[in-house]
């Protein structure tokens, strides 16, 4: 008989977070041969160093787990947003990384990532209700594409 007390967590701690994380790299270990789950984040700062921009990530073996992606809405349609997703795709691929897939919302910004090479392998209708939940991915051939604007 397992005498574990189960709690819920409205707000864990990065120090149990971080126990889940290396239990599962040390039960995918002996599969994959190289640990997952390295967390990396590519941030964008106003001179006072405020940040208005950013992405954040998750190396898992040869994909990049992209998995919050914002730009202030002061800062949209400048070319930022470019920037930030060519540049964590490039340290993706300084970590071995040769896939990358996010998923986004039928109200936000599906049309910017299919600009870049994106595409949907899955839809989740209702989600949020009237809306849908798009999976998106992409092959990193190895090409930089950063400072390039897409077509």
């Amino acid at each position: 008989m397992d005498d574990s007390v189960i709690t819920v967590d409205e707000e864990p701690t990065p120090a149990d977070i971080q126990v889940l994380r290396d239990g599962l790299t040390e039960h995918a270990l002996p599969a994959t041969g190289t640990p997952g789950f390295r967390p990396i984040g590519v941030f964008a700062r106003d001179p006072h160093g405020t940040v208005v921009g950013g992405v954040l990530a998750m190396v898992n073996w040869n994909w990049l787990d992209i998995s919050l992606v914002w730009v202030a809405a002061s800062r949209r349609g400048t070319g930022l947003g470019h920037r930030l997703l060519a540049r964590i795709e490039d340290v993706g691929r300084q970590h071995g990384c040769t896939h990358a897939h996010l998923d986004t919302f039928s109200y936000q910004a599906r049309p910017f990532y299919e600009r870049h090479g994106y595409e949907v392998f899955g839809t989740l209708e209702d989600y949020p209700p009237g809306h849908r939940r798009f999976f998106m991915r992409r092959a990193l051939d190895g090409a930089s594409t950063h400072g390039d604007r897409p077509r």
